[in-house]
């Protein structure tokens, strides 16, 4: 089972003639993603490593009907890019791209929620279900990708794409597989967060816990932990909280964009401490996480 994307999921690129677009589709191809065709102004009747290129979203879906658009264009253009996606019915759209306008943010995800569609990210690597299919860059290769993600049964969701691929990695050499791995975006206006997901994942009986990578910044962890006071989910559930650090250097710089810490809000120690409060084990360390998660796992059963 997965969530999101599986291996019959059609996908459309649109931004597919730039190089990152060029070269993430090769290597999604590799792994056994469906991409029917993709999209760049300009550029149609080319093709990228034997996928179609179209003019419009709309020439590509008549053609080559879709699932899921993959959006890799310039910030100024993802609104438009977006909108596009979502007015010919594409119900997955996953955004590569990151620091987006604010205005531009609030209003591709406004669009979303009235066309019924969910957005991943921006600045997301994308959505994997091992052994089915990627939507996105992460894991990098094909061969990286077998190596570090392997089917079974641990949802993975981070806000860090590369640090979603080090998780799967370490659960794959300690014996757990995933379901389905999210990288839901570093930017401060994402479209899913961690409690959008989490119902998905109870949802799918295959998915026996799940992990979660969190950063400073932001409430979703705080809303999360909302949810579970209000209804505890049937997953055992461990996550990491990165950027301790910051607690003791007040003032310092991270490289997402979502991840500003104003006082106690947003701060990785009270992030911890909610967490915990909601039932959620917390690792301190990375290395910690798979001894968490096989403990949770036996007292579930």
């Amino acid at each position: 089972m997965a969530i999101l994307a599986h291996a019959g999921t059609r996908i459309l690129v649109q931004g597919i003639t730039g190089r990152e677009a060029a070269t993430f589709t090769l290597e999604s191809i590799r792994y056994g993603a469906q991409i029917v065709a993709g999209v760049t102004p300009g550029k149609g009747g080319q093709q990228v490593h034997g996928v179609p290129v179209y003019d419009t979203v709309a020439g590509a879906v008549a053609a080559h009907p879709a699932d899921a658009a993959l959006i890799s264009v310039p910030a100024p253009m993802v609104l438009d890019a977006v909108c596009e996606a979502l007015a010919n019915g594409l119900k997955l759209v996953v955004i590569v791209t990151e620091r987006l306008p604010r205005y531009d943010g609030l209003a591709l995800l406004e669009a979303a929620r009235a066309a019924g569609a969910r957005v991943v990210g921006p600045n997301s690597l994308g959505v994997i279900s091992p052994g089915q299919t990627r939507v996105g860059m992460a894991g990098g290769d094909a061969a990286s990708v077998r190596m570090a993600y392997q089917p079974g049964s641990i949802g993975v969701v981070s806000r860090s794409g590369g640090m979603m691929t080090e998780i799967a990695n370490l659960l794959t050499h300690n014996g757990f597989g995933q379901s389905t791995c999210v990288s839901i975006g570093g930017d401060p206006l994402i479209g899913t967060r961690f409690v959008d997901l989490l119902p998905l994942y109870e949802a799918d009986r295959a998915t026996l816990g799940l992990v979660l990578f969190c950063e400073p910044g932001g409430n979703m962890e705080e809303r999360l932990a909302e949810r579970l006071h209000a209804q505890p989910s049937r997953l055992p559930i461990v996550a990491f909280v990165a950027g301790r650090f910051a607690d003791r250097n007040p003032g310092v710089r991270f490289g997402h964009a979502g991840a500003l810490v104003q006082g106690l809000d947003g701060s990785p120690a009270r992030k911890i401490a909610i967490l915990r409060e909601a039932g959620v084990l917390v690792a301190d360390k990375l290395q910690h996480i798979p001894g968490l998660l096989r403990e949770a796992i036996k007292a579930e059963a």
